[in-house]
């Protein structure tokens, strides 16, 4: 069976964790493995685990675990929805994936900073995924910055994965959600 593993890249308020939910209702037999529900239990049950500074290994080992488990126990699609922005970590990733036997897609989520700014402006995700942050503005913040200044922190491009997909504004949603779902049926 083909099996597909979809990773979505972009900074926050882009829309990852909504496009994983409503790529999860129309890929059949896929699971979302979302990095800030296990941020937001172990800043609910185990914040005393989390490091004060440097990588938060804790919720990677999470992750990790938990992709490892539907990678060898299921046969479902995986849609893995975190910003993925570090060039090297999402090469090990996708590395992992194409030893598994996985076809790769990336979604990258190229908003525009105004449109971002305006959607953290107005959010009321809950903020208990945060660790070194105060807020979606701080987090908004870092990741422009970052995207500038850190050569560590790229945008996908051709050839990194079997398909690349760009999502430049909500409208184009379904369409990217329609190619995905005809990529897993051919």
């Amino acid at each position: 069976m083909k099996r597909l593993v979809v990773i979505t890249v972009g900074k926050t308020h882009s829309g990852k964790s909504t496009f994983a939910q409503a790529l999860e209702q129309q890929l059949h037999e896929s699971l979302v493995i979302d990095q800030d529900n296990h941020a937001e239990f172990l800043g609910t049950y185990y914040r005393r685990l989390l490091p004060k500074q440097g990588p938060n290994t804790i919720k990677y080992s999470i992750t990790r675990a938990i992709v490892d488990h539907a990678v060898r126990q299921t046969d479902a699609h995986l849609i893995l929805c975190n910003s993925n922005s570090y060039g090297q970590g999402r090469s090990e990733l996708l590395e992992y994936f194409h030893k598994e036997g996985f076809i790769s897609i990336l979604v990258y989520f190229d908003l525009p900073d105004l449109v971002l700014e305006e959607r953290v402006a107005h959010s009321q995700r809950s903020k208990t995924i945060f660790r070194a942050a105060s807020s979606f503005k701080e987090v908004l913040d870092r990741q422009q910055y970052e995207s500038l200044n850190n050569p560590n922190v790229t945008a996908p491009a051709e050839g990194e994965a079997n398909h690349l997909l760009v999502i430049k504004n909500s409208d184009e949603v379904r369409e990217i959600i329609r190619k995905i779902v005809t990529i897993a049926n051919n």
